[in-house]
């Protein structure tokens, strides 16, 4: 009776619970050793491994591991101490947080499906498609879209940082009174969210920028329903604080 007791207990091994914190664990341990690594600062080494902490690269099993290159000397400074060392190294730790903190605020929220965040070079951008904000050559907001940006003013309002609103279309033209061209329906887009969170939610007017691209930035080209869908969004890119 006793062996097989000590038999159940082998075979049970440890709890799922310790299976989760091992893995965080692990990831927090390459994490570190990583920005060590960095202590002779390299700008595209470490914006390889940002794209692999998302899920594109190692952490995740995929085939896009960082690969060793060998910059010019110029882009090493002698040490952390220098201010653009200093400042890169701070800026890249900041976006970090703020990358993770959407995340957490996404999941919590179930706002996955409907708002798909990146980390740029240039900020942590949250793409939001116009079927979900506006519908089809107008700039007024949905009530799903008042629903979701109610939701993200939460998010807004736990961060300092900046965020430039940006607006995109498809290339079909357009030729209405209130707008002549995609330019102005792309910009007003934009302003349009940019004003909700400040006249409804009360949040700082000095950190928000609106801006119109029109058609002329897809991510795919304009030749399938599908990838004019996915061209017409709305971005709120969110940068360093102030």
């Amino acid at each position: 009776m006793a062996s097989k007791k000590g038999q159940k207990k082998q075979e049970e091994g440890a709890p799922t619970w310790m299976i989760t914190y091992s893995d965080l664990m692990t990831q927090l341990v390459v994490f570190f050793v990583l920005l060590f690594s960095f202590s002779v600062l390299n700008q595209q080494k470490f914006q390889q491994f940002i794209a692999s902490y998302q899920g594109m690269g190692i952490l995740d099993g995929g085939v896009s591991p960082i690969v060793e290159t060998e910059p010019a000397p110029a882009d090493y400074p002698e040490n952390l101490e220098t201010p653009e060392a200093a400042a890169a190294l701070a800026r890249a730790r900041e976006m970090m947080e703020t990358y993770q903190t959407v995340k957490n605020f996404l999941t919590a929220n179930g706002l996955e499906s409907m708002v798909e965040v990146r980390y740029e070079e240039r900020g942590i951008a949250l793409d939001i498609k116009e079927r979900i904000l506006f519908d089809s050559g107008r700039a007024d907001l949905k009530p799903e879209a008042i629903k979701l940006l109610d939701k993200l003013s939460g998010l807004l309002s736990q961060i300092p940082n900046e965020v430039r609103v940006e607006g995109y279309t498809d290339n079909r033209p357009i030729h209405t009174l209130q707008f002549p061209t995609n330019w102005e329906l792309s910009t007003a887009r934009a302003a349009r969210v940019v004003r909700y969170f400040i006249e409804e939610h009360h949040l700082k007017p000095e950190r928000f920028v609106a801006i119109g691209y029109g058609e002329y930035r897809p991510l795919y080209p304009n030749d399938t329903p599908e990838h004019m869908a996915e061209n017409r969004r709305v971005v709120l890119l969110i940068g360093t604080t102030r």
